[in-house]
């Protein structure tokens, strides 16, 4: 059986993106027979740009609850909070004696960050973002995780963690699980309301969490151009059209374009299209997910039976590590 590893920050309320882009795919690969899933809310990782308790504990209310809504089975397989599995800090430092500096120096976060920030502003970069690909190594590794499913640009992630497993099993003899880098192909980039990839960061999200109303106000807020109302539309190059493609089906999407090029069809419409086909498409998920808001005590538990299902696996990788560098077991 093959162990799958996903995370997730737990850096606000999931959109639409996240669902279709990262939930969705992984739910799929989590129901196979022959996959073992150990999918966690990575609350520790957001402490590099979140500061506030509360906003970090409902951010990992809002993700966990958004994977159980979208039906993640806890019972096959493994749902936690990465800090309430301790263990993976100690296994962090462990690997970070063994990270060379021009590694982490070389690691996309930490050289994005500097590019924005400049030379001159290093300072402001915290030591955690600068070691956020070693922690990232200890939560793939630390669980002998065959695979870690990632786009094109998380790859580099994957190889720093390959990098780092084998420097310790080519000193110490085979000790850690060397995940293979597994690009998914079909995870889709999903456009945001200005046409650009959908992200928190852009202020460009579709949030199909909200209530009916505020989400409509969302849809209708998407980008368009000013052709009059009576011509022909282009849909691919519309910013509605290039959504509801990636939720409709083929016959849905088909017909819509040939409203688009027969005129007398507003923008206006094909929002309201495209409204009313998130609502039909998730009206199951986004009860599901507000029922568990409002019960957060269900969603608690469900986490705590991971986490004592996610605990010995981890405490069984640092005990290997720690018999190879000298460290008995307090």
């Amino acid at each position: 059986m093959a162990r799958i590893l996903t995370g997730i920050q737990s850096s606000g309320k999931p959109h639409l993106g996240n669902l279709l882009g990262a939930y969705l795919p992984a739910i799929e690969m989590s129901k196979k027979p022959e996959n073992d899933s150990f999918f966690f809310i990575a609350d520790l990782h957001s402490v590099t740009t979140i500061k506030e308790a509360e906003i970090r504990k409902q951010n990992t209310l809002a993700t966990a609850a958004a994977w159980l809504a979208v039906g993640f089975d806890t019972d096959k397989n493994t749902f936690y909070r990465q800090s309430r599995v301790p263990e993976v800090c100690e296994l962090t430092w462990f690997l970070a004696c063994f990270t060379p500096i021009p590694m982490l120096e070389n690691a996309h976060s930490y050289k994005d960050k500097l590019d924005k920030l400049g030379q001159g502003q290093k300072s402001k970069i915290n030591a955690g973002l600068f070691a956020y690909p070693v922690l990232m190594a200890a939560d793939i590794i630390g669980y002998d995780a065959n695979f870690v499913p990632v786009g094109k640009d998380q790859k580099q992630h994957l190889e720093i963690t390959r990098d780092i497993a084998n420097s310790f099993n080519h000193q110490y003899g085979e000790t850690f699980v060397v995940p293979e880098v597994k690009i998914d192909e079909n995870i889709m980039v999903i456009p945001g309301t200005d046409g650009n990839k959908m992200s928190k960061s852009y202020g460009n999200i579709i949030d199909i969490f909200q209530t009916d109303k505020q989400l409509r106000k969302n849809v209708m807020a998407i980008v368009t151009d000013s052709t009059p109302l009576e011509e022909p539309k282009n849909p691919d190059t519309c910013n509605v059209f290039a959504l509801y493609k990636v939720l409709g089906s083929p016959d849905q999407t088909a017909q819509l374009r040939e409203k688009y090029l027969g005129g007398n069809y507003g923008y206006g419409h094909a929002k309201q299209e495209l409204f009313e086909l998130i609502i039909d498409r998730f009206g199951d998920v986004r009860e599901k997910f507000a029922w568990l808001m409002e019960h957060p005590e269900d969603v608690e538990q469900k986490l705590q039976e991971g986490e004592d299902k996610a605990r010995p696996v981890i405490r069984g990788v640092l005990d290997r590590v720690r018999e190879k560098l000298g460290f008995e077991r307090v």
